[in-house]
């Protein structure tokens, strides 16, 4: 559990982390508080960190969850996929925000796998139980 404790501390560590990069943005590309669009760029850091606090609505119950009915080792290595697949949507959506696909994919499907296998396993607990 101690793994997917520390996933949990660094996925809310880089929501915060996108936060900082939404604050500079707007300084560098003059979008005064409390605007939520002006300049392209700083829209797109602000949509990746509003997206994240949308996946991190579903994420943190799911890895919660799985850890306790499932594999904590395989919630928390799910947790990296997802980490390392919020970083790509960020570069990716930034860049260009045709191409978030996989950074978004690598961030939905630990959460629904984690999800929909704690499901699984919570009705296979009641039926056997």
């Amino acid at each position: 559990m101690d793994f997917v404790i520390i996933v949990v501390i660094l996925a809310l560590i880089q929501y915060i982390g996108f936060g900082i990069l939404v604050g500079r943005a707007r300084g560098k590309y003059n979008v005064p508080a409390p605007a939520s669009s002006g300049d392209p760029i700083f829209e797109r850091y602000w949509r990746v960190h509003q997206n994240t606090l949308e996946q991190l609505v579903a994420f943190l119950p799911a890895i919660l969850l799985y850890s306790s009915l499932g594999n904590p080792v395989i919630a928390a290595g799910a947790g990296v996929v997802y980490l390392l697949g919020r970083l790509l949507y960020l570069r990716s959506y930034v860049a260009n925000p045709e191409s978030r696909a996989i950074g978004f994919l690598l961030t939905f499907a630990p959460t629904a796998f984690m999800l929909i296998a704690s499901l699984v396993i919570g009705i296979g607990n009641l039926m056997s139980g």
